[in-house]
């Protein structure tokens, strides 16, 4: 048997892509406009401030109204991205619309890409954004034409711009080209299906010439067909969307036909690729059936080749005789040799694929909420949607921190209602006195013990003793001063000008009643102290044992034991505290870090540069609290467990 042809079928004669043209604009003065609202809503000085902010913003805008400012399109790239990230702060700040009270003196106006002669105009931002994300997808596309795609570090450099383009006109379709496609005054080109359609067409071309570098690493046969048929069917979803409305009647027919003949080029490229590796495992009746299956499609093709480019033809004509060569030999081994039923192509499972080619994701490089442009700025209602933020993190903190709580409070009295960890440590003769109670017993030591006390107790009942004498002759010096009083009050009649005693003496009455008051209740207390340690003298003849936990009470372990397991029952407690006090540990860590994470949590710029749902930011935002929260909720319940363990033990 012969051996089919494995030419490289299409790779020399196909690498010729599309590339997108920029939009055209008319000049916007976005400075004086917007420099005004700021004068106005806020204040001059404030304007003032932000001269260089403004000064940007003009310089922005005037580099985008004319491309020949960049020396390269990497240096257009940057450009548009550095505009983009400014229009959101813009958005979020400055209303632009036909209102009154907004910013009512700017008009965008952008020409369609592929109809120049089209333009839309509108007085809000969104056309703006989409024609800079348009712009944005087709200077990456042209980055990507810009390489050497003759050599296989150039194809790879050419996959990252074709992906960067993708992923601008997927950001495009997204989150933008609605809100731009709305009112009267609009274009296709930056329509959610214009979008879709460019975004497909890039990952075709992304995956095309990953295709080519696979090819030329030498690849399997099985591998390179999966490739290939992965970029017919970027290709055939981009044909399918130039083929409905709206994009039906607005694409030239080269563009139509390229995208077409490139769908079935690779389709049938797939099927050759495919058709090999059956060839190697003699599956000889498929390999005919997916050869004349590519032919069929190829030829079909060919039919619709107005302004197609002449390589491409060629490479079609080329793939196709390579194909009709395997095939001749295919169906002269099949009548020879194998003499196998052909089956119909409709009757084959669909050619497997795989694509090695995603968008790239745009959100970061076009995250506005770093941008320092204006930051001074924030509307009322930003700062309520932040009041409303804060207030969300507070119930988050103050419910997590009561489970915390709850759970270290039901820690210890579980514990105090099993003598736990009290009953092993007197089992263990290893009883400690808490810090305070030991300071405590060590003062009363020093002091002499339960002698010292009594001493105490007598200097007490002495000093009690000398106060009363004292209140008493404080009482009788008052009493005397009245009589006194009244007793030349009557001798002298209205000669006697003094203020009467009792108004004289009332501040002295009245703190002598409030220290006789003080007394009797000291008094009391003092009897009730007595009492208690008349009551309890022989437990306090422990007091004078030193050290004090000589005489702590200790667990007698029993003469005999029953099972023989009481080592391990006890071994096993000690475990689970240990594990408890972990956990206790672990939750004083995660409190704490909750009160850091909440610290650090600023989302005003992201708030100030977010353009879409506030509630959907929120969201996004609060759910980083999540995992910390997992943490809290799994130690809860592994304690519940512990807990649960430790009284089955008991």
């Amino acid at each position: 048997m012969s051996a089919p042809a494995s030419s490289s079928s299409s790779l020399s004669t196909t690498n010729i892509m599309l590339a997108i043209f920029e939009k055209k604009t008319a000049a916007v003065d976005l400075y004086r406009p917007v420099r005004s609202y700021i004068a106005f809503h806020y204040s001059e000085r404030e304007a003032q401030n932000l001269e260089d902010d403004l000064q940007t913003l003009r310089d922005l805008r005037s580099d985008l109204e004319n491309p020949a400012k960049q020396p390269s399109p990497t240096a257009r790239r940057d450009v548009l991205q550095s505009y983009f990230r400014a229009l959101c702060v813009v958005e979020t700040r400055f209303p632009i619309s036909p209102d009154r009270d907004h910013i009512n003196a700017v008009t965008f106006t952008w020409h369609d890409a592929f109809k120049q002669k089209l333009k839309a105009s509108q007085q809000n931002i969104h056309l703006e954004k989409a024609a800079v994300l348009f712009n944005l997808g087709a200077v990456y596309s042209q980055i990507g034409l810009s390489y050497d795609r003759s050599t296989v570090e150039g194809r790879r450099l050419a996959v990252q711009a074709f992906i960067g383009a993708a992923g601008a006109f997927a950001y495009l379709r997204d989150n933008a080209a609605a809100k731009a496609s709305m009112g009267s005054s609009t274009t296709v080109d930056v329509s959610v299906e214009c979008a879709g359609m460019l975004e497909r067409l890039m990952l075709a071309q992304a995956q095309e010439c990953v295709f080519e570098n696979t090819i030329a690493k030498g690849s399997t046969p099985g591998v390179c067909a999966k490739i290939s048929r992965q970029v017919g069917l970027y290709y055939e979803e981009a044909w399918a969307a130039l083929n409905v409305a709206p994009l039906n009647q607005h694409f030239d027919k080269g563009w139509i036909s390229h995208v077409q003949l490139k769908a079935a080029l690779f389709y049938a490229e797939a099927c050759y690729r495919y058709g090999l590796e059956l060839h190697e495992k003699e599956e000889i009746a498929e390999e005919i059936a997916r050869l004349r299956s590519g032919v069929s499609t190829l030829s079909e093709a060919k039919k619709s080749t107005k302004g197609a480019p002449p390589q491409l033809l060629d490479a079609i004509n080329k793939l196709e005789a390579n194909i009709n060569r395997n095939l001749d030999r295919a169906v002269k081994e099949n009548d020879r040799v194998y003499l196998m039923r052909i089956p119909s192509p409709s009757s084959l499972p669909p050619l497997p694929s795989f694509s090695m080619v995603k968008p790239m994701p745009m959100n970061e490089v076009l995250d506005a909420s770093k941008e320092k442009m204006f930051a001074s700025l924030v509307p009322d209602s930003s700062a309520k949607a932040l009041s409303r933020y804060t207030e969300m993190v507070d119930d988050i903190i103050r419910t997590q921190a009561e489970k915390l709580q709850q759970g270290s409070e039901l820690t210890r009295v579980r514990l105090k209602d099993m003598d736990l960890p009290d009953s092993i440590l007197a089992l263990e003769g290893h009883f400690t006195l808490p810090v305070d109670l030991k300071e405590d017993v060590e003062a009363v030591q020093i002091s002499g013990g339960p002698a010292g006390l009594d001493a105490e107790l007598q200097q007490l009942r002495d000093l009690r003793r000398v106060n009363q004498e004292l209140l008493v002759q404080t009482e009788e010096l008052l009493q005397k001063e009245a009589r006194e009083d009244a007793q030349f009050r009557g001798q002298f009649g209205t000669r006697w000008t003094r203020p009467q005693s009792s108004t004289l003496t009332k501040n002295l009455q009245d703190r002598v009643n409030r220290f006789a008051g003080n007394l009797k209740q000291a008094a009391e207390s003092d009897a009730r102290i007595e009492r208690s340690v008349k009551d309890h003298a022989a437990l306090m003849s422990i007091l004078d044992c030193r050290p004090i936990e000589s005489a702590l009470p200790s667990l007698a372990r029993p003469i005999m034991s029953l099972d023989a397991n009481e080592d391990a029952v006890v071994g096993a407690l000690k475990q689970s505290l240990r594990q408890l006090e972990t956990l206790g540990a672990q939750r004083a860590g995660l409190e704490d870090m909750l009160k850091e994470m909440k610290r650090k949590d600023d989302i005003l710029p992201k708030l100030m540069a977010s353009t879409g749902s506030q509630e959907d930011l929120f969201k996004k935002e609060v759910s980083k609290y999540d995992p910390i929260c997992e943490d809290i909720a799994q130690n809860i319940e592994a304690q519940e467990q512990l807990l649960f363990q430790i009284q089955v033990s008991c």
